[in-house]
């Protein structure tokens, strides 16, 4: 809460630590840091590989401290599925931005988690808010339509969309494109600005065609250039502004969103008492040498972790 950064940093370790010891004292942090938190404005951003998200928070974190704000950013980097490892290399990218000293960027794996975040990233997100930080943007792994578990952590979801990307049909698919509250198309510069402008135009067009999460308000889209800051300040205006729109519904969205916090967390718990259950190596086996099928293999964790119906 002094605003430490390295403290921060290792608050964070903490909660994304599987040791059941550092789960008890982590549980522990939480409570107490807990009331101070909530005061700050939580920003998702996402969008497909290689449209350059972190290029872009570089260059809106650089702004936000300029116009006095502390600027946390939650990078999620996608884990291996072989060896389970990460680059984490989001950081390294935001050379500018890492080096100023009201700004933290804490890169962490995904893990196993689906939904382009890490499973601790809401603690993250609190602790970042407990530390004096009033500004948190979390960049998602950038996989694709499915990924939507950000919306259940922000106040405000801002998709970025390459050139050449986007058509009127954007508007009418359903996943990652209905939950977003803006979109900017990025990359607005060089050889791609004449696509990025016809892609804009294209979104603008389509956008009386999204399916708002708040009914009357129309999804802005914008163009921005990362790399050159073209569009920046604009962008931010816009994010402010619809968070002021918004503000009239946050209350109920944080709350709709820790009660789905609790039951994610209730289900991953669940999970890894079940794989540590006595008989789940077992079961496992017998699975594999098709002995067992896999529902009947669940069913009897269920029933030795919960009991019977």
């Amino acid at each position: 809460m002094a605003g430490d950064r390295a403290a921060l940093a290792k608050a964070i370790t903490l909660v994304e630590s599987t040791r059941p010891d550092h789960r008890s004292e982590a549980l522990g942090l939480l409570d107490a840091i807990v009331p101070h938190t909530g005061g700050a404005t939580r920003v998702g951003i996402s969008g497909p590989p290689g449209v350059g998200k972190s290029t872009l928070i570089e260059a809106l974190g650089l702004l936000l401290i300029e116009r006095d704000h502390r600027v946390a950013v939650l990078a999620i980097d996608p884990s291996s599925a072989r060896s389970g490892g990460s680059i984490l290399g989001d950081k390294t990218r935001m050379e500018q931005l890492g080096r100023a000293d009201d700004a933290f960027i804490r890169p962490s794996p995904s893990g196993r988690t689906l939904g382009g975040i890490a499973r601790h990233t809401r603690e993250a997100l609190l602790l970042c808010e407990a530390a004096g930080f009033d500004i948190v943007l979390v960049e998602t792994v950038g996989v694709g339509q499915s990924e939507t578990a950000v919306a259940d952590v922000v106040d405000l979801f801002l998709l970025l969309a390459a050139p050449g990307g986007g058509d009127e049909l954007q508007g009418v698919k359903r996943g990652i494109m209905e939950l977003a509250d803006v979109i900017a198309v990025n990359k607005a510069d060089g050889d791609l600005e004449a696509a990025a402008n016809a892609t804009c135009t294209d979104y603008r067009n389509a956008a009386h065609l999204f399916r708002p999460r708040v009914p009357g308000i129309e999804v802005p889209v914008v163009l921005v250039s990362g790399l050159t800051g073209v569009g920046v300040r604009e962008l931010w205006d816009t994010i402010t502004a619809t968070a002021a729109r918004l503000e009239p519904h946050l209350g109920t969205r944080r709350a709709e969103q820790a009660v789905a916090w609790m039951w994610q967390e209730f289900h991953e718990q669940v999970s890894e008492r079940a794989t540590r259950a006595t008989d789940a190596d077992e079961l496992v086996a017998q699975v594999r040498t098709g002995e067992v099928s896999p529902a009947s293999a669940a069913a009897r964790l269920r029933e030795a972790l919960l009991g019977s119906d």
